[in-house]
């Protein structure tokens, strides 16, 4: 995992990334079978959104972070949350102990790490019938918007390999096959997005691939980023089309 993307990101991304959709964690409880005896390790956890919403159902979360920046975000919006624990590890190397947590969770982050390395570790500190649970907040690419949306970024942002890092072209069926051992359960859940112009904004300025403030082309690409709001906004509000995709299972 390269632990520098996000170098001096950590509060726009708190600010403007999204977090999960009620369903979905009410599913976690539910059906897959997470209580408040639940011990998780949430890893590539950022600045802790997952991780919040999972400590508000009562569980013990550690939240594994490499990114210092990050990490310091998520320390400072949990600090009230007891059974938080920030670590300073990455997914090839946790620090956690042998076989200690029940679940292991990743949201917006499989796709930067080592599988194989990965894969070990998870078998390392999970125990027995632990489980594995792969998210993303997804656009969904068929959509007009979002279609206009990529085009911006794919105009400005030399390293914009897609959303979520062109999370389709990396991951497909026989990838989580392999991960998860040829079974693994996935669901999907309606996660759609309402910004105003600076939530906008500020999503598409919180992923790895955006533009800073002191590179050439900045202006003109949120300028451009502006027009696609106003083009498709009503009454100060855009509605960005957007699914919570999970990948769940035992490896």
């Amino acid at each position: 995992m390269n632990e520098n993307k996000f170098n001096g990101m950590g509060k726009i991304y708190s600010k403007y990334r999204p977090s999960y959709p009620f369903d979905f964690i009410d599913y976690l409880f539910t059906d897959v079978g997470i209580s408040q005896n639940s011990i998780i390790a949430d890893i590539g956890s950022g600045t802790g959104i997952l991780t919040g919403q999972l400590l508000e159902r009562g569980s013990k979360v550690y939240g594994v972070e490499p990114n210092a920046d990050m990490r310091v975000i998520a320390e400072t919006n949990l600090k009230d949350l007891p059974r938080f624990t920030s670590v300073n590890g990455c997914a090839e190397n946790t620090t956690i102990d042998d076989n200690s947590v029940d679940y292991i969770t990743v949201a917006q982050a499989f796709h930067w790490f080592d599988r194989e390395r990965f894969k070990k570790e998870c078998q390392r500190i999970l125990k027995p019938e632990g489980k594995v649970i792969l998210v993303w907040n997804v656009r969904d690419n068929k959509n007009e918007l979002v279609m206009e949306n990529y085009k911006v970024n794919r105009k400005y942002c030399p390293s914009f390999n897609g959303f979520s890092d062109g999370m389709y072209g990396k991951n497909n069926e026989d990838d989580f096959s392999d991960f998860f051992n040829g079974k693994y359960e996935t669901k999907v859940f309606l996660n759609n997005l309402i910004f105003d112009m600076d939530g906008f904004i500020g999503r598409n300025l919180s992923s790895s691939y955006a533009l800073k403030s002191n590179d050439a082309q900045y202006d003109n690409y949120v300028n451009e980023l502006k027009k696609v709001y106003e083009k498709y906004s009503s009454n100060g509000q855009l509605i960005m089309p957007n699914l919570t995709c999970s990948y769940i299972g035992n490896v």
